[in-house]
């Protein structure tokens, strides 16, 4: 090992673990040392893959090696005291959104890495997108008045998905990103009305989440938005992104491009950055040199993000506004 290097291991070695594996394998200055999880054959070709240790205990595996940051990638419901531990021992984390399927979970996380001054990031990885931050730029010093956010696709292939207990439903576990993006560029999110239903999935084994849901937001600097979603599509997806609407212009920040329409103006960009990539860089970087100013989504901030998707669940259900708590 080289002086200098990170340490990582890993909680939850499946799906978007590999996104991040994949970029800190290509870092100079990171060590893949140790990797954990459930599943056995996942976790060894893991260890195997970039020649760390295998676990699927993450308690053994924090006892048993020296770590400089760990990232926790596991479902929502998973989150079963893994990151209090990291906080108890001083090791900063990256964890996967969302972070929590509970709101008081995840504030009583965030009480105790604020305790500890803990180094956190989160995996909101649009907001380190190039289209994110040619946005950002566009609406400095204008005037948003409303945003229309939308995940549209088809229902993801993972059983705990479709378990209301367990992801939490599609406001907390996909659409969480255009939330988190809508505070990020338009302000924070006071006010939450929403509506869901299920119309063509209930027949689907274990489904107890719905399949199409919206929700009107209200901002803290008066503009007004609407998100929605679904995951009913057939085989194919629609469309994913955020849409700002200012006097001077209309901004678009989508999966695969950014755009920008004024009168008689048209700019659009296409061929962003590796924004898992970017998050990571700032997470590690952060970690080296003790300043976390690089880091866009840091524990604290996350917790607001899941405030809101929490709360358009529970105005589904209840038929009722929900104002947000200050968080």
């Amino acid at each position: 090992m080289s002086e200098g290097k990170v340490r990582v291991g890993f909680i939850g070695t499946g799906g978007i673990a590999n996104a991040h594996l994949r970029g800190l394998s290509q870092m100079s200055d990171v060590e893949l040392v140790a990797f954990c999880d459930v599943d056995t054959a996942r976790v060894n070709n893991a260890a195997a893959t970039y020649q760390g240790k295998a676990y699927t205990d993450y308690r053994r595996m924090l006892d048993n090696e020296t770590l400089g940051a760990v990232y926790v990638c596991v479902p929502p419901h998973a989150h079963i005291g893994q990151e209090e531990e990291l906080a108890s021992r001083s090791i900063p984390f990256f964890v996967e959104k969302p972070i929590s399927n509970s709101l008081e979970q995840a504030r009583s996380i965030g009480e105790r890495v604020a305790a500890a001054n803990l180094i956190t990031s989160v995996g909101y990885h649009w907001r380190y997108m190039t289209y994110a931050r040619l946005a950002y730029e566009q609406l400095q010093g204008k005037t948003i008045g409303m945003a229309l956010g939308y995940w549209m696709g088809g229902m993801p292939g993972v059983d705990w998905w479709r378990r209301l207990d367990q992801s939490g439903g599609q406001m907390v576990e996909q659409t969480t990103h255009i939330i988190d993006l809508a505070r990020y560029l338009c302000g924070e999110i006071v006010e939450v009305y929403a509506a869901m239903h299920t119309r063509a999935l209930g027949s689907v084994e274990n489904f107890s989440v719905t399949d199409v849901g919206t929700m009107t937001v209200r901002f803290g600097n008066g503009a007004v938005g609407s998100i929605s979603n679904t995951c009913l599509l057939k085989g194919f997806g629609y469309t994913v992104g955020l849409h700002i609407i200012t006097p001077e212009v209309v901004v678009e920040v989508d999966g695969g491009q950014f755009r920008a329409i004024q009168h008689g103006r048209e700019e659009i960009v296409k061929g962003g950055n590796n924004a898992y990539l970017e998050e990571d860089q700032a997470f590690i970087r952060a970690i080296q040199t003790g300043d976390d100013s690089g880091i866009h989504s840091p524990y604290r901030d996350a917790i607001k993000s899941l405030a809101v998707s929490l709360a358009a669940n529970e105005s589904a259900q209840t038929g009722s506004p929900i104002v947000l708590a200050e968080t």
